[in-house]
């Protein structure tokens, strides 16, 4: 008996059984979920239309929510203010129809939050593929508001359509963003690039959860040696989805268009000497204090690597002259719809 647990074979048979289990413990879960929220969309309804028929106002919701407790517990998510949540759920989603499956692929609490805290249907939409596609947690997805992340995602100027096969480059704008937010650094505003290195390599857990979900450190001036001369790159990321090796260079002034033929040299040096077999060509990140729009879509035009162009802060609030360069609602409906392909 003892031969045949240490054998080969029971190893793989039961890395397959707990792979198989938590899948269909993932997927039990999952409907369990969208059972809720259909739940939850249904009590909504008959709040709001009760309301209209018959003027239930907050005693009757009360009353029901008291009731509703008593037969159901006091943590079965009855609460007066859950129902008015409810209500409110059906009455800004009902003409929707994008949104509603979408809300049941995340949690109550991660709906609740975006009811609240986002009012535009298109950026709502943003939050709720973005929460079900990188598994936010509820911390996190407010983190993502907070730092204006739609706002971001919708400017973001890179090299990817160009340079990525369609689906990773869809992939990998998701994952790159226009403008990044250092508020956990203390650095006045006038620094030099190794400061804001090292500032960041102190706070690494905070900056990349600022870079996004699937992002890993792997070092930073990271050595390159090409034909006997050492070469550094600021910060070298990994991220685990588009399973590339990410080259993030620090530019504390104006993104100027040299910075992107150092970088497409350090792409190519990492995809020939650093990249493994089984991983996808490393992608670039120039990060700079600012830059302007028109030479970055000319630096590009010309980039044979993928490479993404953002600017940082350290206030979390995004440039107020970025507002009137987002795209038109076709154009963002086009972008998220686009999603789904994925």
């Amino acid at each position: 008996m003892s031969d045949v647990l240490k054998g080969a074979d029971y190893g793989k048979l039961l890395t397959e059984l707990k792979t198989r289990i938590h899948t269909a413990q993932y997927a039990a879960l999952r409907e369990v979920n969208k059972e809720l929220i259909a739940l939850y969309w249904d009590i909504g309804k008959l709040i709001e239309e009760r309301q209209a028929s018959e003027g239930w106002g907050k005693a009757v919701v009360e009353r029901l929510s008291a009731d509703l407790r008593a037969e159901f517990g006091e943590k079965s998510g009855f609460s007066g203010r859950n129902l008015w949540y409810m209500r409110t759920f059906y009455r800004e989603y009902k003409e929707q129809p994008i949104l509603q499956p979408l809300a049941a692929e995340i949690a109550w609490t991660k709906n609740t939050l975006i009811l609240d805290r986002c009012q535009n249907p298109l950026q709502r939409e943003f939050y709720l593929r973005a929460s079900a596609r990188f598994g936010w947690t509820r911390r996190v997805l407010e983190h993502q508001i907070d730092n204006q992340t739609y706002e971001k995602y919708l400017l973001n100027q890179t090299s990817f359509d160009n340079a990525l096969p369609q689906a990773a480059a869809a992939q990998a704008k998701l994952a790159v963003k226009d403008h990044y937010t250092f508020d956990f650094l203390e650095l006045a505003d006038a620094h030099e690039e190794r400061e804001l290195e090292t500032a960041l390599i102190a706070n690494v857990q905070k900056f990349l959860t600022e870079m996004g979900p699937h992002f890993t450190f792997v070092g930073s001036q990271y050595r390159l040696i090409v034909e006997g001369n050492d070469y550094y790159i600021d910060l070298l990321l990994y991220h685990r989805a588009l399973k590339s090796l990410i080259a993030v260079e620090l530019k504390i002034g104006e993104f100027q268009p040299e910075h992107k033929g150092k970088m497409e040299f350090y792409l190519v040096a990492l995809n020939e000497r650093i990249k493994l077999p089984d991983e996808n060509d490393a992608i670039g990140i120039i990060i700079c204090k600012s830059k302007k729009k028109t030479v970055v879509e000319y630096a590009l035009k010309s980039a044979t690597q993928p490479i993404g162009i953002a600017t940082y802060s350290l206030t979390p609030h995004l440039p107020a002259a970025y507002q009137h360069l987002l795209p038109s609602e076709e154009e963002i409906r086009e972008r998220l719809q686009s999603w789904e392909g994925e």
